[in-house]
This record gives structure tokens, C-alpha cells and sequence, in this order.
């Protein structure tokens, strides 16, 4: 067994590559002058191969996957496995305007006819209930990162409060919660746009407390932003994040600190100065369930 990466995934995946006391080798790529890739991969390859890439900023890594995968395949790999901590175009699993392509199925789909396996952690999934609705393969599995986080949270902190920004959060929250022992309790989230939403604190006191907000992804860091303000005029005594994909764009992690959240943790799930919860454990457990993975 071979563990394959790119340069963005490096120190994660050699994390992984350590626990599975495998090699770990890089794929090396070039861009040309107008945008296009080469990718080269090494030429003696075993027969069952991992590649291990998270899919944040996703277009141009999914075009390297795609000629990565393919590339195994000619040199010899019989089984590929994706690890993808974060995957990407979950989000549109509908077409809520005439028109719109259904991201979710489509990228499912170049997914599974390029990899026997695909391994990911806390997929942005809404209206389905299991990753191989999205990705049909039989080894399409969904971690989740619950564990990491509440045994991460327990070593910081001694009490706090775990607020979930929405309703679709709270199987995950209490999770958590009944993991450190932490109270925890549920805000209301309504998104009015891209960039806007509007939240709603549940009806708890929060004064004196520390609140340690959770959620599964932070984009643009409106809703974690929001919802830091709101505790913080309740009286908060300090407003933490843990978040297993720390997407933060644009200005996000600025606004976050101007919100006054304090601490923001993240998974290592995507490469980021918060991301101090490893999952290369969480991961090589899945690969060892795999066919042909000792």
C-alpha cells in the first residue's frame, strides 16, 4: 500500500502515512503559463493506492484528481482509495431554480467512477441521510470528527457551554456535549442570502458563562460572527469556535476575532493557523476497514 498526497496536504497526510506505516510520496504538479496542469506521479505504484487530498478551493484539485486517478490506473493500481477530509459540492444536492446543475450528484458521480473508495469527515449533507446517496460506491464513508473535537475540548476547558448555531447541528452538538460532559444548547439560523443570515439565541443564560460555539463548516464567518456578538451582550464570559472545516474566506477569521471570539479551533481537516485537532487517527482506522489494508 501506497499513501499519495499533494503539496497543499503534505504534513496531514505524512500524519497519516505514519499511522498506517505506510510510505507517503507527493504528487508532484506543474502549472503551465495558461492554467493547466501536469501532474506526475511516482512510476512504481503497489496495487492498492490512497490519495490523500482535502477539496477545499476544489476546481482546479478536482481537475489534478481526476488526471492523478486515471494516471494510477494506467500505472498498474488495481484498488484507488480517495481521502478527502473535506469534500467538496455537497452543499447543492437540488435544484432549487430551473436550470441549476445538482453539484452534488454530478461530482458524486466522477467520484465514483474514479475511485473504489471515498473516506471524508463530517460531509455537508442535508437532505440525504448517508454519503453513498451522493458518492454511489459501496466504501463511501463519512467520519465524523465529534470524538476529536470533545476529547480536544476537554483537555482546554473544564466547564463551558456548546451553543449549535442551528437545528441541524444539534445531533452533533449533543454529541459533543455527552462526550465532555458540557452543557449545551441549540440557536435558530436563517439564511438570507450568501453572506447574511440572522440568529436567534435560545433562551438560556449565558452570563458569566463561557460558550464554546460548534459547527461543522465556517465559510464567510457570518453566522459564527453573529452569534459571538449576541453572547457576548448577554454577558458572556468568553466566546470560543471549534469547527471541523475552518474554510474562512475572504475576511472571515477578522471578523470572527472582531466579534470577540477568543480561541478558534479547528480540525486539520483543511490547512489553517487554527488547526490544531488532528484526525490522521479518526482516518487510518477507516483505511485500515478497507480491502487489501492491513
Amino acid at each position: 500500500m501506497l499513501l499519495l498526497t499533494f503539496a497543499d496536504y503534505l504534513p496531514q497526510a505524512r500524519r497519516l502515512a505514519a499511522q498506517l506505516a505506510c510510505p507517503c510520496l507527493e504528487i508532484g504538479v506543474h502549472p503551465f503559463p495558461d492554467g493547466e496542469s501536469l501532474v506526475t506521479l511516482p512510476t512504481a505504484l503497489p496495487e492498492h493506492v490512497l490519495i490523500c487530498r482535502s477539496l477545499n478551493q476544489p476546481n482546479n484539485k478536482l481537475i489534478e484528481l481526476l488526471l492523478s486517478a486515471k494516471t494510477a490506473r494506467d500505472l498498474g493500481a488495481k484498488r484507488l482509495s480517495l481521502i478527502a477530509p473535506y469534500l467538496c459540492y455537497m452543499r447543492q444536492d437540488t435544484a432549487n431554480h430551473p436550470g441549476e446543475a445538482v453539484s452534488q450528484r454530478i461530482i458524486g458521480e466522477v467520484l465514483a467512477g474514479l475511485f473504489d473508495d471515498v473516506i471524508t469527515v463530517d460531509p455537508h449533507l442535508h437532505r440525504i441521510s448517508a454519503l453513498n446517496q451522493a458518492i454511489p460506491l459501496k466504501n463511501a464513508i463519512s467520519l465524523t470528527a465529534a470524538n476529536e473535537i470533545a476529547d480536544f475540548l476537554k483537555r482546554q476547558l473544564d466547564n463551558a457551554v456548546l451553543l449549535g448555531p442551528d437545528s441541524e447541528s444539534e445531533q452533533w452538538v449533543a454529541g459533543i456535549a455527552g462526550k465532555t460532559g458540557f452543557h449545551y444548547a441549540i440557536a435558530a439560523k436563517q439564511r438570507l442570502g450568501d453572506t447574511q443570515v440572522e440568529i436567534t439565541l435560545p433562551g438560556c443564560n449565558f452570563h458569566g458563562r463561557i460558550v464554546v460555539i460548534v459547527d461543522d463548516v465556517a465559510s464567510t464567518g457570518r453566522t459564527l460572527a453573529q452569534a459571538a456578538v449576541l453572547l457576548k451582550r448577554q454577558g458572556a464570559k468568553a466566546v470560543h469556535a471549534a469547527i471541523t472545516h475552518a474554510l474562512f474566506c475572504g475576511n472571515a477569521e477578522q471578523q470572527l476575532r472582531q466579534a470577540g471570539v477568543e480561541h478558534l479551533w479547528s480540525t486539520d481537516s483543511i490547512s489553517h493557523a487554527s488547526a490544531c485537532i488532528r484526525l490522521d487517527k479518526l482516518l487510518a482506522n477507516a483505511c485500515r476497514s478497507l480491502p487489501d489494508v492491513c
